[in-house]
């Protein structure tokens, strides 16, 4: 099975998003924060996140030529991010966060319904492979996976 052009051009959107949000929280995360409506900022907690935005778009981007099996895990790990990224920027907002975080909680689901897509689809290709008899270990390994 070979992972889908879009799920290749979503990688490099993903990655270039993490890196545009990561590289101010890096460099001056109170000025940023500040002037999206935060007023109480951690500069260490903020340049954390913005450390493991970099490290995802690192990964993600280093990853864009790679098979389907490192699509798969990086795909859990981008669903589980979302998904949580999404369900504490629900609890902020309700806790009296700055408009700025409806950005964010709508960034996430965005990219939460995008990734989910994909868990689907790859299971419904899973599911239908499985029906013609063939399994994952019958397709052909890619560059980076070793072969039996």
């Amino acid at each position: 099975m070979d992972v889908p052009p879009s799920l290749r051009s979503w990688f490099v959107i993903d990655a270039v998003v993490d890196f545009l949000a990561a590289a101010p929280l890096l460099a001056a995360p109170e000025l940023v924060l500040r002037r999206l409506g935060w007023t109480c900022v951690d500069p260490i907690s903020a340049r954390l996140v913005g450390a493991a935005l970099l490290a995802n778009a690192a990964a993600t981007f280093g990853a864009r030529a790679a098979g389907v099996e490192t699509y798969r895990a990086l795909l859990r790990g981008k669903l589980l991010w979302c998904f949580a990224g999404a369900a504490s920027m629900f609890v902020a907002v309700g806790a009296g966060a700055p408009s700025a975080a409806w950005a964010f909680l709508s960034m996430f689901i965005a990219f939460a319904g995008v990734w989910l897509h994909h868990t689907i689809r790859f299971r419904q290709l899973d599911n239908a492979r499985a029906a013609e008899g063939s399994t994952p270990e019958d397709v052909e390994p890619h560059d980076d996976e070793p072969s039996n």
